[in-house]
């Protein structure tokens, strides 16, 4: 066969295209194997790929939880109770009634953080509820200080402890705020997971903002409703309630005051700005504002109710108190108080306990309620509820 001098030349092109692709990819090879260079990564940046972007998300997300914690954690203590000794009889069926000494014996019970150098903690106030029993705080170090004072909010479900730190400076959190909190937004939990295990760290979101509960647990105590707390799926477990809530720069946003029982990855936490509204009032008068108290038991009625009731809506007033604000005033049993202070009380507009709350023991406010087809009107001074 002919060869011209055109395919003796695309002969030889081809030829050079081959023996650059084989010593490309030897030299490569080679390159790899005895020096780790990888001639593809000169011109493209595998780290930039999505795997490399998963990694380094982990990487700063763990980066972050473990700043906060080591920043944190020393501020971070334990609450332990202390009951009084006391003899209980039992009866054995063998033996038959013997008694036995009971208390004494020391409980991890809760969780608190420091606020202030000189051994001011906030913790839960159901959390510190017994006041015939003496607590002790254990700090990360477990050193441990005894509760010279305890200041609970009559209106929060927040408690300060006062201990003596023998001349030690304790570290004090950073209180951030909870006015700009956003669902989803990154949060750090840390505490006394079910009395037991101290400095347990969880992690998760802002689940939802606003929520009105109930909190409480069995060996926690009786907690009262709370409004305008924080959702979060961070694990809050008994024992966690008093801990600190804190965002990705080791802030303190709420404080952690309960678990849904009847649910999973569901806790609450009280916002932090009501605890500093709370903190600034202790800090100029030494305690807490009163809670104001007007003494009667009522049952909302709806719209439905009191019209198939041919009534008005309002607080059905179930029980009052002997010598309350409500008794001496004149308010009765059956009555619906329908106005007080001049805010209308309807259900799912204003609840009469919202509308109590938002004044002072000692006022005096005017009260409208109807009464077998009359409305009635009386001035009502608050007292002071007393816990």
């Amino acid at each position: 066969m002919e060869v011209t001098k055109g395919s003796y030349k695309k002969y030889l092109i081809g030829l050079a295209v081959v023996v650059l692709v084989f010593a490309s990819a030897f030299g490569g090879a080679l390159a790899d194997r005895l020096f780790e260079i990888k001639p593809l990564d000169l011109l493209v940046n595998r780290k930039s790929g999505a795997i490399g972007t998963i990694e380094q998300r982990v990487l700063n997300e763990e980066s972050v939880v473990t700043t906060v914690v080591e920043n944190v954690s020393p501020s971070v203590v334990t609450v332990s109770i202390q009951t009084p000794q006391k003899r209980v009889l039992e009866f054995d069926p063998f033996s038959g009634f013997r008694s036995r000494i009971q208390g004494s014996e020391s409980q991890d019970i809760g969780t608190g953080f420091v606020v202030s150098s000189d051994g001011l903690i906030i913790t839960n106030k159901h959390v510190v509820s017994d006041t015939e029993s003496t607590y002790k705080v254990i700090t990360s170090d477990n050193k441990e200080y005894e509760v010279k004072e305890i200041s609970r909010d009559p209106s929060n479900d927040i408690a300060v402890l006062k201990i003596d730190t023998l001349g030690q400076a304790l570290k004090p959190v950073e209180l951030g705020t909870s006015s700009n909190l956003k669902v989803g937004q990154f949060v750090v939990a840390i505490g006394t997971a079910l009395g037991e295990f101290r400095s347990t760290v969880t992690t998760g979101v802002i689940s939802g903002l606003g929520r009105g509960i109930t909190a409480g647990s069995y060996y926690e105590g009786f907690v009262e409703k709370l409004d305008d707390v924080i959702q979060t799926d961070a694990a809050i477990n008994p024992g966690n309630s008093g801990g600190p809530l804190l965002n990705s720069t080791g802030q303190v946003v709420g404080v952690n005051v309960a678990v849904a029982a009847d649910a999973q990855n569901i806790g609450f936490a009280i916002p932090i700005d009501t605890v500093k509204d709370a903190l600034s009032t202790f800090s100029k008068t030494g305690n807490f504002a009163s809670k104001p108290f007007l003494g009667v038991e009522y049952q909302m009625i709806p719209e439905e109710t009191a019209i198939l009731n041919d009534v008005v809506q309002g607080a059905y007033v179930a029980n009052v108190v002997d010598d309350s604000p409500a008794d001496k005033a004149g308010i009765e049993v059956k009555d619906i108080i329908t106005k007080f202070d001049g805010e209308e009380i309807k259900d799912g507009v204003n609840d009469l306990a919202d509308v109590i709350k938002k004044r002072k023991a000692g006022q005096s406010v005017e009260v409208e309620f109807w009464r077998d087809g009359d409305t009635k009107k009386v001035t009502v001074t608050l007292s002071e509820f007393d816990e």
